[in-house]
């Protein structure tokens, strides 16, 4: 699972290798007809103190019998310093591998997209010697899976879909779409990519609204104790425990360490709005809980 947003955006493919045969042709890049994709390690060091770490690395295996490494790095802004690196990467792996190497820079904005797709030529202006042409996947050809069946159909697809238009206006069509998938896929899948695309959006207005579409969503079939219901309960539980924390504490009410764990532990969401609304005017726990 990752842990921040840059890291969504290239672990991604390594929750599904196969995403990249399914995202790089809908961006108009050909993609081999592949028979598996092999994460391999991402450390590229050989001279120390000089560390040379790629996001993701994959080998993949073509159909024809040959193969390929892809390495894959998430930019989130341009950097004058990248270009030396990915340079250094394809021109290690393909001494390491003997094999033609690939890189594939994914973007969440347009500048940034554009400013990595730009080929990196090496040499003097009589003579180049080497050229890097690297993939890039972005907003600008990345298209967004608005429609909740096609998003159904490919969760993966939709959430990368949702991650490289992090920072477009048209998210909310995205998000809106990947509720109704999370709703129809249900389980154990679609609560490992809710979690994925919580942590992938980052810190932004885009996951508050993601958050607001999911507690504002009603499940297909209430009452049937399926496990996205009871994930939706629990966020929604969880959620407005901490809003009672807050309000109490900048309204400076003592909060003891019993009160603290029965507000937390409550997953009741009639009890909790009882306690929220009484948060906003109690003076001490004891009111907070009174006739609960």
């Amino acid at each position: 699972m990752a842990s921040s947003a840059h890291e969504a955006m290239h672990q991604i493919f390594r929750e599904d290798p196969g995403l990249f045969a399914r995202a790089l042709p809908r961006a108009g890049i050909p993609f081999p007809e592949h028979t598996s994709v092999q994460p391999l390690d991402t450390d590229l060091t050989e001279i120390r103190p000089l560390a040379r770490r790629v996001d993701t690395l994959f080998r993949v295996d073509t159909a024809e019998g040959g193969g390929f490494p892809l390495a894959v790095e998430a930019q989130g802004k341009p950097d004058p310093d990248k270009p030396s690196s990915w340079t250094y990467y394809l021109a290690h792996l393909y001494a390491k591998y003997q094999l033609p190497p690939l890189l594939l820079v994914v973007c969440r904005d347009k500048a940034t997209a554009t400013w990595a797709a730009e080929p990196i030529r090496v040499g003097t202006p009589d003579h180049i010697s080497m050229a890097v042409f690297p993939l890039v996947l972005g907003p600008g050809n990345v298209p967004p899976v608005t429609d909740p069946d096609e998003a159904t159909e490919d969760l993966a697809l939709a959430v990368f879909s949702a991650l490289a238009h992090a920072k477009d206006p048209g998210l909310p069509a995205i998000l809106e779409a990947l509720v109704g998938a999370v709703q129809n896929i249900g389980g154990e899948t679609a609560k490992a990519w809710w979690e994925f695309l919580e942590i992938g959006l980052g810190d932004n207005p885009a996951l508050e609204l993601w958050r607001h579409l999911m507690e504002t969503h009603k499940p297909r079939f209430p009452g049937r104790g399926t496990l996205l219901e009871e994930t939706l309960n629990e966020g929604r539980a969880e959620g407005r425990a901490e809003d009672i924390l807050r309000i109490l504490a900048l309204r400076g009410v003592e909060i003891p360490e019993d009160a603290r764990e029965r507000i937390t532990s409550c997953t009741d969401l009639d009890v909790l709005s009882t306690w929220f609304d009484r948060s906003l005017t109690v003076t001490n726990t004891e009111d907070l809980f009174a006739q609960t």
